[in-house]
């Protein structure tokens, strides 16, 4: 697949604001980037699959009147689609009923696509339950994201941890990053019973707030948030559905880092890397 063929989806509207930066980071890592409405696309489900990668940028998706991307996970998850990409009763592999959005994004995901949410979008993905989905339950919501333990927006840049045993293709060869956060309801939060010892156990953990040493910490400010186990991002059993809070797409280039002058010039921001992961996979494996 030549570099130039590689179709990448970044979504826009109703309260997500960083798009243009999603798509600008795309391009850099070689994508040919387009956007799109998030009505149009919930008006056209099937579209999606003629890309290879869908973005679903930061910002505050319907206002985050019902907490964080609720409003939105709810229609993906319980509001059918009325559309000729339903094509029937038919069960996906993952058993899940057809005839909802959420189902068209695992497809999507069964078809060796990929997906990144970022800040909001990893709030959407959390809350439809397209993450962790552990042993494959997509749609099953088992952890969400809240409010941070501060009690107020916090905007700052943090040191993260990369979980090298993880099979997450958007951060191979990754050991630790330095990315800015921005928001209000970060912190993570799992549900009680075994899916946290299953998480760690199955790689679903893919990045942890550090301090400057690289130890993952709950201790504010390094931990921005307080969330569990100090998780910053998670993956889907499959690697390909990645959702973090800090955002990568806001550091692309050396001069973003608040301390470009003082320290080498190292050509390009820690974020690009995750999205050059993403291309260099459709391009190995499509």
């Amino acid at each position: 697949m030549k570099k130039e063929q590689i179709k990448s989806l970044v979504l826009f509207g109703n309260g997500i604001n960083c798009e243009h930066e999603t798509a600008y980071a795309n391009r850099l890592a070689g994508f040919d980037a387009e956007l799109m409405h998030i009505d149009e696309m919930m008006g056209n489900p099937r579209c999606i699959h003629q890309y290879r990668f869908i973005n679903f940028p930061g910002g505050f998706l319907d206002g985050d009147d019902l907490g964080s991307a609720k409003a939105q996970a709810v229609k993906w998850k319980y509001q059918s689609i009325h559309h000729d990409a339903v094509t029937g009763p038919d069960k996906s592999a993952n058993g899940v009923p057809q005839g909802r959005f959420l189902d068209e994004l695992v497809r999507f995901v069964e078809n060796g696509n990929i997906i990144i949410g970022i800040c909001n979008g990893f709030q959407l993905l959390v809350k439809t339950g397209l993450l962790p989905a552990v042993d494959g339950g997509y749609g099953k919501q088992t952890v969400t994201l809240t409010s941070n333990d501060c009690g107020r927006f916090e905007d700052r840049w943090v040191h993260l941890r990369v979980n090298t045993l993880s099979r997450c293709i958007f951060t191979r060869d990754i050991d630790n990053m330095y990315l800015p956060v921005r928001h209000g309801e970060g912190k993570c939060v799992i549900q009680a019973g075994a899916t946290q010892s299953l998480m760690e156990r199955k790689g679903h953990i893919v990045m942890q707030y550090a301090d400057e040493n690289g130890a993952a910490t709950e201790a504010y400010p390094d931990n921005p948030n307080g969330s569990t186990k100090a998780i910053a991002a998670l993956t889907d059993p499959t690697g390909r559905v990645f959702g973090l809070m800090p955002h990568p797409e806001a550091f692309v280039h050396h001069t973003q880092h608040p301390r470009w002058t003082r320290e080498p010039d190292e050509k390009e921001g820690d974020g690009l890397r995750i999205f050059k992961n993403a291309h260099r996979y459709i391009l190995e494996n499509h």
